[in-house]
């Protein structure tokens, strides 16, 4: 099991840790609700130094990156970010990931921690116009500080204008009294905020700071517990739950990160699959009558037929009603369709909605 840098203060503030992708993480400290309420409120820390970051560089950078990923790199310029995905040969997502350009020919690709390796492999294999990589992921760490009040909480750390980062932009300045750290803002939780990137060597100064700096505004350490829940409340994939090896974007909803004004890894295939049509579709639906969805759970129809499955579920505490997204085939999927869910003996009626459940 793999600590972070600051696995050890998290157990000095008697978090409650789990194994995560290999990693010893705190899942909460108070509890679920509270720490999902602080960052929908005021501010939250999150540690999520468990991700992983591989650094592609030189005059090839973006052709690798443009061969392996979805969406279309060139449109970035420095100081941008890009959510994509890697997509296998037969159709389905090696992982999904965020392309921060640092210039032309430097690019920073953040990757889920349970697919670091496989990333790895993946990328290294196709990597035939000999990009320079490498992996920086046991060497950095990254807080996402999220929550309306983080810009303001934050502003006394660093001489940049926080309020100024727009959405998937990024800056690379000093935070914390630390020189030369990524400032990015490409939250999970939908409540704004930003995310820092740092050494491992640097990650507990810029800690304390962000604790410090936002007492007077509520700041509280938040576990991977309530970063489950406010990503599902605004429909975000999570890698393993929503989308994996046999889930094509097209049919997860990201088609709209899914370029075809390029070619990329089994591009022609998933552009047949959208001019057909996808087969089946992810669909968000929250429970109509008591009961909370789980992922694995069966969606059904009237008659208890199995049409599909529970991807992520849970009890939603901003709407305090059971949400959850799932697949079904695509002929059912229209907003407002009644469905059910399978919650122990009992099918449960859910309805499927539009995306965000949570509009703030």
């Amino acid at each position: 099991m793999k600590n972070t840098a600051l696995t050890s203060i998290h157990e000095a503030l008697g978090a409650k840790m789990v194994p995560f992708a290999g990693y010893n993480m705190p899942v909460s400290y108070e509890g679920v609700t509270i720490e999902h309420e602080t960052v929908r409120k005021d501010v939250g820390v999150f540690d999520v130094s468990h991700m992983g970051e591989f650094l592609i560089s030189g005059p090839n950078a973006l052709e690798l990156i443009q061969k392996v990923s979805t969406n279309d790199a060139s449109k970035l310029s420095d100081g941008k970010a890009q959510y994509s995905c890697l997509t296998n040969t037969e159709g389905g997502i090696v992982d999904d990931l965020i392309i921060y350009c640092l210039n032309p020919e430097k690019y920073l690709l953040v990757v889920n921690a349970s697919n670091i390796e496989k990333d790895w492999d993946w990328i290294s294999m196709h990597n035939t116009m000999e990009a320079d990589m490498k992996d920086l992921s046991s060497e950095y760490s990254l807080l996402a500080i999220q929550g309306p009040k983080a810009v303001e909480a934050m502003q006394s750390l660093s001489p940049y204008d926080l309020s100024s980062i727009k959405f998937y932009n990024f800056v690379v300045e000093e935070f914390a009294g630390i020189e030369n750290v990524i400032i990015s803002a490409t939250g999970y939780t939908g409540s704004g905020g930003f995310e820092i990137y740092c050494k491992n060597s640097e990650v507990e100064q810029v800690w304390n700071n962000v604790l410090e700096a936002g007492k007077e505004f509520g700041i509280k350490p938040i576990g991977l517990a309530a970063r489950d829940t406010l990503r599902l409340e605004m429909g975000y994939c999570l890698y393993g739950n929503d989308i994996d090896d046999t889930t094509s974007p097209l049919e997860a909803g990201l088609g709209w990160i899914t370029k075809f004004t390029k070619d990329f890894i089994n591009s022609d295939a998933l552009k047949a699959q959208k001019a057909e049509g996808p087969q089946r579709k992810l669909i968000a639906f929250e429970i109509e009558d008591r009961g909370i969805p789980r992922q694995g759970y069966d969606i059904v129809d009237e008659a208890g037929n199995t049409i599909g499955i529970v991807t992520s579920g849970t009890m939603s505490p901003s709407l305090n009603k059971g949400i959850g997204l799932g697949y079904v085939p695509s002929n059912i999927s229209g907003f407002g369709e009644p469905i059910y869910i399978q919650i122990r003996k009992k099918a449960v009626k859910a309805t499927i909605v539009k995306l965000p459940f949570y509009k703030g």
